[in-house]
């Protein structure tokens, strides 16, 4: 599926220009030229949604809403769903925080990106463990809420795939513990919704959540989609024009609100639009295109890169459920006597590669994973460590629709030849990140 930068070029600092292999696409992906090639069309016609009498505007509104259904069908939303635009996964999830009733219990692992992990600051948090089998993550959910106070209400959280390790987590097991004992579950579904097929229904979760920049599509906007009944009892996530159906003065002076009880509620303000058009768009490229014929090659180049990364005896793989664990194409790995930033810092400089590295916004997971304090402090990115010195933080590998075998291919043989022969250039410590010496 062709993707806008396929053919930029940037410069070496060993000399010339290659062709950018990006391979971040669990921080962003690129957008596909067909989302692009939408919005393009439709911005002439650009105009503000449900305020207007004028031909744009009722233009804009219908396809505003007409994209909410695109959307809606493409996560399997129930007849009496509610899907609410917004402008990423974490805004997504500090709304459905917004919105939980008094004295809720939340569930959440540890293992989760800091999105799903930190918007819980009003209601009672109870943090698992990492288990190490998707039988064990059950097992524990199981455990912790049998263990709940069973009078209130509780929701659990949980990815569909890891953005550190890939490995696809047991959803639809997870949902099942969650409702034998009286709880609601979240979805995150930031990293799978990109790679395969996400169904309310078919999962039988509450809720899900995923941003559009991960899913092709830019423009910064997000999906909150699933139960109505908590997102009509609570407050506006924000106040103003929009969210209000009625506004009134009473004799003592004040105001009284009358809120809508539909997504309106949750979307004050002028919406984005062209964010949520691009959404749809990418939505229905995905699915035009068929996520068996997705899955299937991804999985190929998935296998391109771990057996790339098993040849090279340095590369240490992390994983929590195993090297035979379903995974989606995010893969973190570190490297014996390399600091990871000093690591990712010469794939850019030296062969024109974009990966990540750090702790990719899940320091509790990645510091567990590389056996170090999981409650140590860290930054979001690199610690300020210098080449060659010990770093926890790791490099992450990833990719999906848009990726060409070049770009892979281009991406095992950089690592083999680093590991065997070194950086090329000189690299110091600037700001936190590792950068090429001028």
């Amino acid at each position: 599926m062709p993707v806008l930068g396929r053919d930029v070029t940037v410069p070496l600092v060993t000399g010339g220009e290659v062709t950018y292999a990006a391979l971040d696409y669990a921080a962003s992906a690129p957008a596909l030229q067909r989302v692009w090639d939408d919005v393009a069309a439709y911005a002439p016609y650009y105009g503000s949604v449900h305020r207007g009498a004028g031909y744009l505007s009722q233009l804009s509104t219908d396809l505003f809403e007409n994209a909410r259904r695109t959307v809606a069908e493409f996560l399997g939303c129930r007849e009496d769903d509610q899907l609410v635009f917004t402008r990423s996964t974490t805004d997504s999830l500090n709304l459905l925080a917004a919105a939980l009733p008094a004295d809720c219990q939340v569930f959440v692992f540890e293992t989760e990106h800091h999105a799903s992990l930190l918007p819980w600051k009003n209601a009672r948090v109870t943090y698992l463990d990492a288990p190490r089998t998707p039988q064990q993550a059950a097992d524990t959910l199981e455990r912790a809420l049998a263990a709940r106070d069973p009078y209130g209400p509780a929701l659990v959280c949980v990815t569909g795939a890891s953005n550190v390790t890939g490995e696809l987590w047991p959803v639809r097991e997870l949902a099942e513990v969650a409702h034998a004992h009286g709880a609601r579950i979240v979805l995150d579904a930031a990293q799978l919704a990109p790679h395969h097929p996400v169904s309310l229904r078919d999962l039988d979760v509450d809720w899900v959540a995923f941003s559009g920049h991960k899913l092709y599509a830019p423009f910064g906007s997000g999906v909150l989609a699933g139960r109505a009944d908590w997102l009509r009892a609570a407050e506006p996530y924000l106040a103003g024009g929009g969210a209000s159906r009625r506004v009134t003065r009473r004799e003592d002076g004040g105001v009284d609100v009358e809120w809508h009880e539909t997504a309106a509620r949750h979307e004050a303000g002028s919406p984005n639009v062209i964010g949520a058009y691009a959404i749809a768009s990418a939505c229905k490229a995905l699915t035009e295109a068929g996520f068996d014929t997705l899955v299937a090659r991804e999985q190929q180049l998935i296998r391109t890169v771990r057996e790339g990364l098993a040849d090279v005896p340095e590369v240490r793989v992390l994983s929590l459920f195993g090297d035979d664990a379903p995974r989606v194409g995010v893969i973190s790995f570190v490297v014996e006597g390399w600091n990871s930033s000093h690591f990712a810092a010469a794939l850019s400089a030296e062969y024109g590669i974009g990966v990540r590295d750090g702790l990719f916004c899940a320091h509790p997971l990645v510091r567990t994973l590389l056996g170090g304090d999981p409650q140590t402090q860290g930054e979001c990115g690199s610690p300020e460590a210098a080449p060659g010195e010990k770093s926890l933080n790791a490099i992450r590998v990833s990719f999906g629709a848009g990726t060409p075998d070049e770009h892979v291919a281009r991406f095992v043989g950089a690592v083999r030849e680093l590991v065997a022969e070194g950086a090329k250039w000189s690299y110091r410590t600037e700001d936190g990140r590792c950068v090429p010496a001028v």
